[in-house]
């Protein structure tokens, strides 16, 4: 399991990268990901009124979570690029620059089961 966090204006967001022989988490409306890598990271975008609100660069930014999405590779590498390329865009979507967000992976021991991020997974401060 590795994680790959993405880190800019002040916040963070993890995605985990389940690789072989690990379990990625369930729930409803998660695709089947029967590959042997699957990545699985929030989604968000910035709204005009209500969401979670997020100081992003020094500014309040009202952020809406989208579910979940599970994607599936067969290749490792690919599946990182594609896991880097998700949270560049993220970040992007709340008005910072995609070239400005740095990128870290952190390797965790599966121990048999998803990383349960609670309800309130997304950019923290």
């Amino acid at each position: 399991m590795l994680l790959i966090r993405g880190r800019a204006g002040g916040t963070a967001l993890t995605g985990t990268l389940y690789e072989p022989g690990e379990t990625p988490p369930s729930y409803d409306g998660a695709p089947d990901a029967d590959a042997p890598y699957v990545w699985v990271c929030d989604a968000f975008y910035e709204v005009a009124s209500g969401g979670t609100v997020q100081q992003i660069d020094n500014r309040a930014v009202n952020v809406a979570f989208e579910t979940p999405a599970q994607r599936g590779f067969e290749d490792r590498d690919r599946a990182i690029e594609v896991a880097e390329a998700h949270l560049r865009t993220q970040f992007g979507r709340v008005g910072v620059a995609e070239s400005a967000v740095e990128i870290a992976q952190e390797p965790v021991e599966d121990e048999g089961g998803a990383i349960d991020e609670g309800p309130n997974v997304g950019p923290v401060n």
